[in-house]
């Protein structure tokens, strides 16, 4: 939406550089899509929430379990795709 009836979000998202300097040192992202992308920015900017939720999202994606990885994935896109989010 383009109008002027539409509204800038209301968190000020951290700049790639911020939410790098959040991660251990020489730790590179899990995922490396070329850029970093807004989910991540948003979290950085919660010094509470993102944090808590870095941690959820590690033990559901990568702590052992019932799924494999690839079927973890399916879920989390197919959940995704059910909110109209681009996963």
């Amino acid at each position: 939406m383009t109008d002027s009836s539409s509204k800038e979000a209301f968190v000020e998202l951290a700049s790639p550089e911020a939410r790098q300097e959040l991660l251990e040192p020489g730790r590179k992202d899990t995922y490396d899509f070329g850029y970093s992308p807004a989910m991540g920015r948003l979290l950085a900017a919660h010094d509470e929430i993102g944090p808590a939720f870095r941690r959820l999202f590690a033990q559901v994606m990568f702590k052992p379990g019932h799924l494999t990885r690839p079927e973890r994935e399916m879920v989390a896109a197919v959940a995704a795709a059910a909110q109209d989010c681009f996963y």
